[in-house]
């Protein structure tokens, strides 16, 4: 576990979605306003809007990796998706899937799963570890000595 793992699912315990969460503790890094990066992961959670897509705490390190590396250019853009796979890779081999439904093992988009993630709490027991996940995953990818400087700018 690390400070900022652990800052971040401190974040998700008091409200943050998962998203939010991941990304957020990330801002000074990339420079750019939290704010900004809330609200641009709020859609994020819940599997992208409770549709129990890709985990929040997935696209919201993705989202912290476009951030980091992104552009149009190509090589910007190589450069994502190369990091985008490691992260992915890394994150499956920790977990078994980026899935939202596969990891809480119910589907947020129904009712009923909702309600069963709601009753068993799931979100408060199991959510927390893809969080910590996903924040030690991008510090070994892109952060690997946190110093407060975005590598390669």
């Amino acid at each position: 576990m690390t400070k900022r793992s652990e800052e971040a699912v401190s974040r998700f315990m008091t409200g943050y979605n998962c998203a939010q969460a991941t990304s957020s503790v990330f801002a000074a890094d990339l420079g750019v306003p939290e704010d900004v990066i809330l609200r641009a992961a709020t859609g994020f959670g819940g599997g992208m809007g409770r549709t129990g897509g890709a985990c929040g705490a997935v696209t919201g390190a993705i989202l912290v990796i476009g951030l980091a590396a992104g552009g149009t250019e190509k090589e910007a853009k190589d450069e994502t998706y190369t990091l985008v796979r490691e992260f992915v890779a890394r994150f499956s081999a920790r977990n078994g899937t980026t899935s939202c439904t596969g990891l809480l093992g119910c589907d947020l988009s129904t009712e009923e799963g909702l309600k069963r993630s709601r009753e068993e709490n799931l979100t408060r027991t199991v959510c927390p570890g893809y969080i910590r996940d996903a924040v030690e995953i991008l510090e070994e990818i892109r952060w690997p000595v946190t110093s407060g400087q975005v590598p390669g700018r």
